[in-house]
């Protein structure tokens, strides 16, 4: 008896771990725009949020310009979602990344409003978080070798260069907040000066239950036929005694 509990959980954390996955940014199909085609990449826990971004990078403009760009993005767009995969959005339109606001405090521990190590902006979250990039400097404030855009994941077309968030700096209507994907700065700039665009999308992504892998089914008949053997045996023994 001891050893069929024993069979029979073993054949369930097996189960459980084929076909388990776990990432943090997934391709959930492309977005046409401009006549090609662009990822849309699912962020699932950004800040505690949902997210989807557009693998597009916005040419260089003003703030103003990059923030009425991405809100009339979902106008543009031709979704093209992966059939395992539904979007049930959140916000009514696409829009930059927000940034925690406040009076502007430099350091490189994390905790302050500009500087590095910054994840508590949807840019710098994705750059430190998802993709697992350095910022020039470390958390006690040595510049560190490796730091920059190294990794992109799934993005295509993200670039080393500084994009423009969608949060006006206290409030202001002359500088907003920016995050360097060269470096892993976030600071402000004078909303006059040209920085890219970067558009995501608050949304709930939903996926089918997967189709067993021919792995799962092949171990599920095994632990069929093993406890129907047991069964057998037991009733055989039962007519014995």
């Amino acid at each position: 008896m001891k050893k069929f509990f024993l069979s029979i959980n073993t054949c369930i954390v097996l189960l459980g771990m084929v076909g388990t996955t776990q990432a943090t940014l997934v391709t959930i199909g492309t977005a046409t725009y401009g006549g090609s085609d662009y990822n849309l990449i699912w962020d699932d826990n950004n800040n505690g949020n949902s997210v989807v971004w557009l693998d597009y990078t916005n040419a260089a403009t003003n703030w103003s310009s990059q923030t009425a760009w991405a809100s009339g993005l979902d106008g543009n767009l031709t979704y093209n979602i992966d059939t395992e995969y539904s979007v049930s959005w959140d916000d009514t339109d696409w829009r930059l990344g927000s940034t925690f606001d406040g009076e502007y405090q430099w350091g490189y521990d994390g905790t302050t409003t500009a500087g590095y190590n910054i994840t508590s902006s949807e840019m710098g979250h994705l750059f430190y978080e998802e993709l697992g990039n350095l910022g020039y400097y470390d958390t006690s404030g040595n510049a560190q070798a490796g730091f920059g855009l190294t990794e992109t994941g799934d993005f295509e077309n993200l670039i080393a260069c500084w994009y423009w968030s969608g949060t006006a700096y206290l409030g202001s209507f002359e500088y907003a907040w920016n995050f360097r994907m060269g470096s892993g700065y976030q600071g402000s700039d004078n909303n006059q000066n040209s920085g890219y665009g970067l558009a995501l999308r608050s949304g709930q992504v939903s996926a089918a239950a997967p189709v067993p892998e021919p792995a799962t089914m092949i171990l599920f008949g095994t632990g069929l036929i093993g406890l129907a053997g047991f069964r057998r045996k037991k009733k055989e023994r039962n007519s014995c005694s």
